[in-house]
């Protein structure tokens, strides 16, 4: 009676137990974690290279969500995109620029540890180019004159990195960037209608 009262559960904990099934699917794994780029960027460029090579981040060959793992698949589907002429090449080349420049601005500042990483490598780590590609050529929420997507995506890429940079319990920017900014097109669009609009009238006053 005391071993049935003490150990009731036991025959659960037996049949579910390694001893039941045995080891031998152990080895073989669906899915690990592991401490992303981005995650490691936070403790110095170093520490990022220790553990996961410029290959193998370009490539995806690391842990991350969706848009952090292949960079050239993303490449090429932003070439469709680019070809069928779904998505505004101005926006894509904007945003390029603009995390680039805040790349440059920060490895020229360099008083933090994060800002030290070569502004290149930003482009290894993270999701710019799915941000950059699929989410800010969105045509609904993006800018509609050609001037203002210029604008548009820069201020994008330039955002992005500044959230990613200076907010590291925020580890990734991008989609509070392109949020941000898609409160600001409507305005950034009837500034650019209204210059074109000053611009001509002055022209025909003369």
């Amino acid at each position: 009676m005391y071993g049935w009262g003490e150990h009731f559960f036991d025959w659960i904990f037996r049949g579910l137990g390694l001893s039941t099934f045995g080891a031998g699917g152990l080895p073989v794994a669906d899915a690990f974690t592991g401490a992303t780029p981005l995650a490691l960027a936070s403790q110095g460029w170093e520490h990022v290279t220790a553990v996961y090579s410029p290959m193998e981040m370009l490539w995806g060959v690391i842990p991350g969500s969706v848009g952090e793992t292949s960079k050239p698949l993303i490449i090429l589907g932003a070439l469709i995109l680019l070809v069928t002429k779904v998505a505004s090449w101005r926006i894509m080349l904007s945003c390029l620029m603009g995390a680039a420049f805040m790349g440059l601005v920060f490895n020229a500042w360099s008083f933090d540890i994060y800002m030290q990483i070569p502004w290149y490598y930003h482009f290894y780590m993270g999701g710019f180019w799915f941000a950059m590609a699929f989410m800010a050529t969105d045509p609904v929420t993006a800018s509609n004159t050609n001037t203002g997507k210029l604008i548009y995506g820069f201020m994008i890429g330039a955002l992005g990195i500044i959230i990613r940079v200076m907010n590291q319990a925020y580890p990734e920017g991008w989609m509070l960037a392109i949020l941000f900014m898609n409160v600001l097109a409507p305005l950034i669009d009837h500034f650019v209608v209204q210059s074109n609009i000053n611009r001509r009238l002055k022209r025909v006053s003369q």
